[in-house]
């Protein structure tokens, strides 16, 4: 059998987008626990089934591998703070979040879009995990939007529209590219820059981005907004992004070299700076405000 590259592997699963749930139930005690999960899905309308599929390396394992009733809670945007809970936090995560019982005892996070009671229907061994399959005895939805999972990072789709709508003056769009322990950037006369283009098109500026990156020998996946601000009456919006290569166009500089460098503008340090910290810790926000002042909406990865 070909032996496959785990890591490269994770990758290339994490590309698909999806939603993010809150999964919970009881332990033999009676005691709630829970976990953050991305690998949720329907099943079937008649029965009504879905899926979840909780990992064997959980602290909670064999308390779900052995439920007989659990709950998926689907996340609303601005649920990061809850996912990151259940996804890394060590200690009480119900003290931490708003939740309540239904009347089959499973436990169900506050302002949660969508909550999925289920009756266990069955449990299925698959490799490090498990296929937990429950049947839906109840459900609520509410409007709004999920929050989103993809390339390893949440998105809040929402938050990102209404940071990127289009503004009156110049748009400037910019790539803070990753390439492994290292980021790219663009010498100008003022000092460094993430490389960056002028969208005279305010509707497709992730994409005309990505075009000229390419024409610049650069391509790029680009990975969610990190950066949204006013300045000089333009509009800057930065993106994160990752390569495989780097273009003679560009300079690498190490990270932890960030700190070091002339940037072309205070705005663009105090980001640059901004992302030294948050690569170490891998949890990115986004900012939006002004060139001086604004706020950084995080977590955006989960650990």
């Amino acid at each position: 059998m070909t032996s496959l590259d785990s890591r490269a592997l994770r990758s290339a699963f994490g590309s698909f987008m999806t939603g993010v749930t809150v999964v919970t139930t009881r332990d033999a005690a009676g005691r709630p626990v829970g976990f953050t999960a991305n690998s949720f899905s329907s099943v079937s309308l008649e029965p009504p089934l879905l899926l979840v599929c909780p990992g064997k390396f959980l602290s909670s394992f064999d308390s779900f591998a052995g439920c007989t009733h659990f709950a998926v809670n689907v996340l609303a945007e601005g649920q990061e703070d809850v996912a990151t809970t259940f996804a890394s936090y060590k200690g009480d995560r119900f003290a931490r979040v708003d939740h309540g019982e239904d009347a089959l005892g499973n436990v169900l996070i506050g302002g949660a879009l969508s909550r999925f009671s289920c009756r266990t229907h069955e449990v299925i061994d698959a490799g490090d995990h498990a296929i937990l399959i429950g049947e839906v005895q109840a459900f609520t939805h509410a409007g709004g939007r999920g929050l989103g999972y993809a390339g390893g990072r949440f998105f809040s789709l929402g938050l990102e529209r209404a940071a990127l709508e289009p503004a009156d003056g110049a748009a400037l769009c910019g790539a803070i590219i990753s390439l492994g322990d290292d980021v790219l950037l663009e010498k100008t006369d003022a000092g460094f820059r993430p490389p960056q283009v002028v969208a005279q098109d305010h509707e497709n500026t992730r994409t005309r981005l990505v075009q000229e990156l390419a024409r610049r020998g650069q391509p790029v996946t680009l990975g969610p907004a990190y950066s949204v601000f006013r300045d000089d009456a333009a509009q800057s919006s930065y993106f994160l992004a990752t390569a495989t290569g780097a273009s003679d166009a560009f300079t690498r500089c190490p990270v932890r070299e960030i700190p070091d460098q002339t940037f072309a503008s205070s705005a663009i340090r105090d980001m640059m700076m901004r992302f030294a910290v948050e690569t170490r810790t891998r949890n990115f926000g986004l900012y939006i405000g002004d060139a001086r002042h604004g706020d950084v909406h995080q977590p955006f990865e989960r650990t």
